[in-house]
């Protein structure tokens, strides 16, 4: 009765009768947190600053070997870790724990520190066994996390699979090797993630962070992983909240470029078997190409993708112990129109001279990777960009797009179905030689690819050199050296040889 009398005061206007006034005067207002949202902004501090982690010495190195030792140590204890990436990349930190060992009390305590959304990166070669297949079948997510159909664990204990002690089920069992795909139940409470191959050689996320932190711990290789957020406000935390995070809670924090610098140094995490080259890529044709530099014969391979690379090869590749290689992104408007705002055409052509003049050698030639893996038409937005003072990275950044989307599957497999598995690459990148690397390619040698910068490309290099890593050994100031060009290294001035 007192829900229509309350109705027809308010209606009418009428003064509510004593009783409901009590009723409804009862409850107090509940006060502001994070999930209610008028005022919210006056109550919450604003957001500091972000503090940027420190800057990698001169062997890759920066908290140090010790603190991967020290996470490695912390994962076979069963406790998380802290991971942070490159401030160039996200500037994130993830909490990170062996998949294996996993309890319901560590998974109560990335939900209340994180995100909550809990990830399993896994080898590709796990996700296939369980007929997990991609999320999407074209992700666009900015950093290109590779995420899987979710998933839950069936039967036994398990109920609605969200709670700490069901997802903590769920994810042991994704790293139990016995476990088989109609042991799960999809859509679920769990984000599997498809890692590269390489591992952060190949790819800096926390995705292979994951994987490769649980293999060198010497589990099963998966790992759980979660964003940890600031609990005022929700917002991401970054490296200065990370730190008071990590001495708060006694955690281990380690960096991606540490995790990278430890696999340098320490040596190879045995990776998974890598499908043979048939599963992925095949060969579709193959011809004699004559060329101003010399003769090469040309190979055609399509992968899965629909992209259609291209090998040219000199000479007998079995002949010598590493042949020279040159792994060459696509790129339309360097290669093809001759665009000056990047370097891209004059690499390649001083490429196929070095390799014809060397005798023996191939060059890869890889589709897909049009603006380092963006695409035409956003490397063309992200030159308009740059006419307004962005750089290439910046630009790249600021269309939501990751810096360099590039990926090595495809030339690595190609590698290997010419029976190289020891080659000599010419490239001016490290992180190229590490892809490789980290995908079965021994590199014996980082050969330069010099070229001369002049007025229209010299920023863009510069932001390589700074930004990227690249080794081109450019004066790092704003504006050229005017001697650069003529003291520049005699490889970069050597005229090609052409055939005659």
């Amino acid at each position: 009765l007192a829900l229509p009398a309350l109705a027809a005061a308010l209606r009418g206007g009428a003064p509510l009768p004593r009783a409901l006034r009590r009723v409804v005067t009862r409850r107090r207002p509940c006060s502001l947190s994070a999930t209610r949202l008028p005022g919210f902004e006056q109550k919450v501090p604003k957001l500091r600053r972000a503090v940027v982690p420190p800057a990698e010495n001169a062997d890759g190195w920066c908290l140090g070997r010790e603190s991967v030792e020290n996470a490695l140590a912390e994962l076979r204890a069963g406790r998380p870790v802290l991971v942070t990436d490159d401030a160039d990349r996200e500037n994130e930190g993830d909490l990170i724990f062996a998949a294996e060992n996993v309890t319901p009390e560590t998974i109560a305590f990335t939900v209340r520190h994180t995100s909550g959304v809990i990830c399993v990166a896994l080898p590709g070669s796990r996700l296939d066994e369980l007929h997990l297949r991609p999320m999407v079948t074209r992700n666009e997510d900015p950093k290109g996390t590779a995420f899987a159909v979710t998933v839950d664990l069936k039967g036994g204990d398990v109920t609605t699979g969200i709670s700490a002690a069901d997802r903590a089920r769920t994810i042991r069992a994704l790293a139990d090797p016995a476990a088989g795909p109609e042991r799960f139940c999809r859509p679920g409470h769990i984000f599997p993630l498809r890692a590269r191959p390489g591992g952060v050689l190949e790819r800096g996320g926390h995705t292979e962070a994951a994987v490769d932190l649980a293999r060198l711990a010497g589990f099963e290789p998966a790992g759980g992983l979660c964003e940890v957020v600031r609990d005022v406000d929700g917002e991401m935390s970054r490296w200065d909240d990370l730190r008071t995070f990590a001495a708060e809670h006694d955690l281990v924090l380690t960096t991606i470029a540490d995790l990278q610098a430890y696999r340098r140094a320490v040596g190879d995490v045995p990776a998974p078997p890598q499908p043979a080259p048939a599963k992925g890529l095949a060969r579709s044709a193959a011809t004699r190409m004559p060329t101003a530099h010399g003769p090469f014969e040309a190979i055609c391979y399509e992968d899965p993708a629909g992209h259609e690379h291209v090998v040219l090869v000199t000479g007998d590749l079995t002949s010598t112990d590493a042949p020279l290689v040159r792994i060459h992104s696509e790129c339309a408007t360097g290669d093809l129109f001759g665009s000056r705002r990047c370097d891209c055409g004059a690499q390649l052509q001083r490429a196929l001279g070095d390799i014809q003049e060397a005798g023996v050698g191939a060059l890869v030639y890889l589709r897909g990777h049009e603006g380092r893996g963006i695409g035409l038409r956003a490397k063309l937005t992200a030159y308009n960009m740059q006419d307004t003072g962005l750089d290439t990275v910046e630009a790249n950044v600021h269309q939501g797009l990751p810096s360099d989307a590039r990926t090595y599957e495809a030339a690595a497999a190609m590698l290997l179905d010419l029976g190289l598995d020891r080659v000599r690459v010419l490239t001016n990148n490290p992180a190229k030689c590490d892809a490789l690397e980290g995908l079965g390619i021994a590199v014996t040698e980082r050969v330069p690819l010099v070229t001369i910068p002049h007025e229209d490309n010299l920023a863009y290099l510069l932001t390589k050199q700074r930004k990227m890593g690249h080794r081109l050994g450019l004066p790092d100031e704003d504006v050229a050296d005017p001697g650069y060009a003529e003291n520049a290294p005699a490889a970069a001035k050597r005229p090609h040889r052409l055939a005659r």
